[in-house]
């Protein structure tokens, strides 16, 4: 293991630590997530409303497929922090090689899937005639692109877990940039169709793919590729770690799915482009809160391993604090600017959808109120490896409460849709409260004598 590493993250002070990790961590993770912004705004404003409503259609199949990659990617983080804490550099390597190798075969295996059935999803979730055939368009152009793509969040966890907190930064900015100009080429220089918007975020994250993987073949890193030992333990250490991340990712996107088909029932293709517009500006908050918790999860993940409860306390007061900050500052705004952000995504042929986004996002800017603490104590419970009770939260805030609430506020129309973000973050913040009580006494490792 690397002096810098042992340095960065056993004796830096935290609160410098904090900074050092989550600054970076923050801005590199909101770059990454701007990809997704371009996509909507090129989309909506230059292929149309229909176009856009299609992408939304089609983009939680696509979230999913990363989500596979991600139970492995973010799996075999927490057991790598944990073990280089021990100094078992071995064992680290050892899961660090076997994950990169699953995630290649698993994208492979789930782009062929991803190509034959694209037209079902399509038509399974209610879509027709050009939606229908946009939507499959822009699915088939990740699947063919998914060995190669699905690493590129993996990638950036482990040069965090390695000390390059700013590499991943700069690299998240340049994979944002690349698609930016990518998009622009494609669809406003070429007048490519909705494929090319898809063809041109591919590109730009194997791009970064190829750069940040190239390190860890010099031998220069405190991770290196090492002959693997496959053990079915070790996948089931790395499946149960990224468990609370996977069952998020998975459960967010079943119901972004089953919210679009009852869109699609009450108000037809325009609730779907409003529900679209939510979800974008959704994705640019909760990466800055994912960016603040997770690159602190390596530093709490070491120091647990490395048994100092002192320093995993205030680093998780940190997470707490700073996610607190974010996510009421991005309240104020929402409220404050509905029309303004909506009319980002919407079109001049979809102005008269900007009434029915504003109030909607007046509603949505509720949810920002009390998200921020469920977020918080997931991220925690997921860097000490307690993943049963951050795979609670994660699948109660994700799926299970959106759909009792579907059913309560039914008769609320699509009120109850705008509304029904807000109430499940209260209901996860104050499950997330029992569960920190109730454990608090071991929610910190003992101190090594």
């Amino acid at each position: 293991m690397t002096t810098d590493n042992n340095q960065l993250f056993g004796k830096t002070q935290p609160l410098k630590l904090f900074f050092l990790v989550a600054t970076p961590g923050a801005i590199g993770m909101l770059a990454s997530s701007l990809y997704g912004l371009f996509d909507g705004i090129f989309v909506g404003q230059f292929l149309g409303k229909t176009a856009f409503a299609a992408v939304n259609l089609a983009f939680p199949f696509v979230a999913i497929n990363f989500s596979l990659a991600d139970l492995i990617g973010v799996g075999s983080a927490v057991p790598i922090s944990i073990a280089l804490g021990r100094k078992d550099t071995k064992a680290a390597n050892n899961y660090f090689t076997c994950a990169c190798i699953a995630i290649v075969i698993l994208g492979a295996a789930m782009g062929l899937l991803m190509w034959l059935i694209a037209p079902y999803l399509m038509t399974m979730m209610g879509a027709e005639g050009e939606l229908a055939s946009l939507a499959t368009q822009y699915l088939r152009v990740y699947a063919i692109c998914s060995p190669l793509c699905t690493i590129v969040f993996a990638a950036d966890n482990y040069l965090r877990i390695c000390g390059k907190i700013k590499t991943s930064m700069v690299l998240n900015i340049v994979m944002s940039a690349a698609i930016l100009l990518l998009e622009l080429l494609f669809l406003v220089g070429f007048k490519w169709g909705i494929w090319a918007s898809a063809l041109a975020t591919c590109l730009g994250m194997i791009l970064v793919v190829i750069i940040s993987m190239a390190p860890f073949f010099t031998g220069k890193m405190a991770l290196k590729f090492c002959k693997p030992k496959f053990e079915i333990k070790i996948f089931g250490k790395m499946i149960v770690a990224g468990s609370p991340n996977f069952l998020s990712n998975i459960a967010g996107r079943l119901s972004a799915i089953i919210f679009n088909i009852v869109l699609l029932g009450m108000g037809g293709e325009d609730a779907v482009s409003v529900y679209g517009v939510i979800m974008y500006v959704n994705d640019i908050v909760q990466p800055l809160l994912y960016g603040v918790c997770d690159s602190l999860q390596p530093a709490i993940g070491y120091n647990y391993g490395a048994r100092e409860p002192a320093r995993v306390k205030k680093l998780a007061v940190y997470i707490f604090v700073a996610g607190a900050v974010i996510s009421l500052a991005a309240a104020a705004i929402i409220f404050a600017l509905p029309a303004q952000i909506s009319s980002l995504f919407l079109s001049t042929d979809s102005a008269e959808l900007i009434p029915m986004a504003e109030f909607a996002m007046k509603l949505f800017s509720i949810t920002f109120l009390t998200r921020w603490f469920g977020f918080a104590a997931q991220s925690y419970l997921t860097a000490i490896n307690k993943s049963l009770f951050a795979s609670i939260l994660s699948t109660a805030n994700a799926l299970i409460l959106p759909m009792i609430f579907l059913g309560i506020l039914w008769s609320l129309g699509l009120t109850g849709i705008w509304l029904n973000f807000g109430l499940t973050a209260a209901a996860v913040a104050i499950g997330g409260a029992m569960i920190l009580f109730a454990q608090r006494k071991k929610l910190l490792p003992e101190k090594e004598n």
